[in-house]
């Protein structure tokens, strides 16, 4: 898949667990994972925006496209 989800390398920066991020973001713990690990389809631009706000970042932090 050429969108790769950096998730995990802001979550370090930021020294934040994927507990604690769940908690904050309000998402569960199995799908915060599942974004994580780059299995997800789709993400909610509101929860994009969630996830932004708490690890004070912006999309492009997190989300990087990759083509061929």
């Amino acid at each position: 898949m050429p969108i790769i989800v950096n998730l995990d390398v802001m979550m370090a920066k930021r020294k934040m667990s994927l507990n604690e991020l769940s908690e904050k973001v309000d998402l569960t713990l199995s799908n915060l994972s599942i974004l994580k690990t780059g299995k997800a389809k789709a993400i909610r631009f509101t929860t994009l925006e969630a996830i932004c706000k708490v690890l004070e970042c912006q999309p492009a932090d997190i989300l990087e496209y990759r083509g061929k």
